[in-house]
This record gives C-alpha cells, sequence and structure tokens, in this order.
C-alpha cells in the first residue's frame, strides 16, 4: 500500500545472526505489556546496529519498551486481563493498518480520496464486529466439536495466513488441543498427509482475490476425508457440503479483513476451552509477560 520494503521479525530471533542494516530503515516493536524482554532486547540490537528511529506499538504507556523508543502509538486497548492477548491484537491490527495510511499518505502513494474510503470503512470496523460476535452461538456449536479432537489444522492465504496462525496459537494456548498453520498453498508440501476424520481443519476464506485458489486447497481436505470448518464472507459464493461447515462473516472487508476474521478465531478457541473446562484466563504454563529471555 506504500511501496516500502517491509520485513517481520521474531524478536527473540533478530538479534542471534548477522543482519545488514539499513540506518534509515524505521525499526517498529510490538508488545502488549512493553515489558517483553526479547522485544526490548531486540529494539536496543537494532540501536546498536546504527538504526536512528524507532516506533513502539504497545498497550501500557509507562512501560520498559515506550521509554526507550523515539516514537509510540499507544493502542489504548485497557487492562488486557487474560495471559492470551485477544483485543490487545487487534487494536495493534489497527494501528499497523493506521501507520500505513500514514506513510502512504506522506509518499503519496494513497491519494486523499482513497484515505477517506479508508478510514470510513474504518469508523464501521465496531459494527461489522458486532455482526461476528453475534455469530457467538454458532461458533461455540463448532467448539463442541473440537473438544475431543487432539489435533487441529488452519488454514489461510496472503495477508490471512497470519491469522490463521493466530487461531492455531488461541486454540493451543487455551483449549490444549495441538494445532498448527499452514499457507494453505503449501497443504500439498507436508500438511495434507495428516488430514483425516478426526483432524479438523479450520479455513479463513474472505471474498478476496485468492478465494477460488483456496477453494481448490480445501477440495483436497474434502477429498482425503478431511471435515472443514470454512469462516467466510456474506457476499462470497460458497456451496454448503457434507464435511463443510460454513459461517458467513459480514460483506469482505478488503483491507480490514484480517481484523474482522480475527474475532470468530478467538471466540472458537474460548469455547473449546469452556467445553474442556480449562482456565481461559490462565492457561498452564503460561507467564501474563515474559520478562525473561
Amino acid at each position: 500500500m506504500t511501496g516500502l520494503p517491509c520485513r517481520a521479525e521474531i524478536a527473540s530471533e533478530y538479534r542471534y545472526r548477522t543482519s545488514v542494516s539499513d540506518p534509515d530503515t524505521l525499526i517498529v516493536t510490538l508488545s502488549q505489556s512493553g515489558e517483553t524482554r526479547d522485544t526490548i532486547d531486540a529494539l536496543l540490537h537494532a540501536k546498536s546496529l546504527g538504526h536512528k528511529y524507532s516506533l513502539s506499538i504497545c498497550n501500557v504507556p509507562e512501560s520498559a519498551l515506550v521509554r526507550g523508543s523515539d516514537l509510540t502509538f499507544l493502542t489504548r486497548a485497557g487492562p488486557e486481563i487474560g495471559v492470551a492477548s485477544t483485543k490487545a491484537f487487534t487494536t495493534q491490527l489497527v494501528a499497523l493498518f493506521l501507520l500505513t495510511l500514514v506513510l502512504g499518505r506522506q509518499r503519496e502513494k494513497i491519494s486523499t480520496v482513497q484515505e477517506k474510503a479508508w478510514l470510513t470503512q474504518l469508523r464501521e470496523l465496531p459494527g461489522l464486529v458486532q455482526q461476528v460476535l453475534n455469530l457467538e452461538p454458532d461458533i461455540a456449536a463448532w467448539a463442541e466439536r473440537f473438544a475431543d479432537k487432539q489435533h487441529a489444522l488452519f488454514l489461510g492465504r496472503g495477508v490471512h495466513y497470519p491469522i490463521a496462525l493466530e487461531g492455531a496459537l488461541k486454540l493451543k494456548e487455551i483449549s490444549y488441543i495441538h494445532a498448527e498453520a499452514y499457507p494453505a498453498g503449501e497443504l500439498k508440501h507436508g500438511p495434507l498427509a495428516l488430514v483425516d476424520k478426526d483432524m479438523p481443519v479450520v479455513a479463513v476464506a474472505p471474498n478476496d482475490n485468492l478465494l477460488e485458489k483456496l477453494k481448490s486447497n480445501l477440495q483436497e481436505v474434502r477429498a482425503r476425508g478431511g471435515e472443514l470448518y470454512v469462516f467466510t464472507d456474506l457476499d462470497s459464493n460458497f456451496t454448503p457440503q457434507e464435511g463443510l461447515h460454513l459461517l458467513r462473516l459480514p460483506t469482505h472487508a478488503g483491507p480490514l479483513s484480517p481484523i474482522v476474521h480475527t474475532i470468530p478465531m478467538q471466540i472458537l478457541a474460548y469455547h473449546a476451552a469452556l467445553c474442556k473446562g480449562t482456565d481461559v484466563d490462565k492457561p498452564r504454563n503460561l507467564a501474563k509477560s515474559v520478562t525473561v529471555e
């Protein structure tokens, strides 16, 4: 959207390899607590490499990460009670979208008209989220089917692959069901071997330009007897069939679609955990803020 080269890094890995740094690159760090040791150390490492500009997207204004950054974008999500962050994640996505709009306007890659249109969509986001929340009883019914499973596979394409990752992470964290996410186009390069009637497959299937490709990937799952649970959009052309469970979210939200599709993934994990009787707020073995390496 801005024409700027951009790379996502895992903070805990970043400082343990030899990087080719560009001092004019903006370093953006993301953290709910602002006290995550790996993220703070990654920022310090970037500065040691000569990076002159840093921005923290964070939920806690007085945190160490905020104090160590040149610029701060507070997400203002309010206290995140549960160990497994939910609203912090979605507000980080909103913050990144706003950052994109600002950089796009400054570089004249986004017109005033386009910016206004996307800001209008952003203001409509709460209404879209409410429509997704209205689907909670249906998502809870899906979760009942998950409760006795040992494994689950999550699929997504393009910008929705990270949303599949979020869905798998949440299911692991609070229901203790082993789950992994894969780019749907890579299905035949390994994960398809795992698919059978006991491996539920959850797909993020928005009505975008990759939908037809994704449908082809999902057909591979059905051909192997896999049970599909598909989150799609109201305006997508999906035909219900045996072994294919559909939930239609609001009409496709364009670049904000990943935010809309995150919500049902988190609700699915929540209800799966309730069915299993696990502690939703305090999952075993996990800490609220990882302050040591």
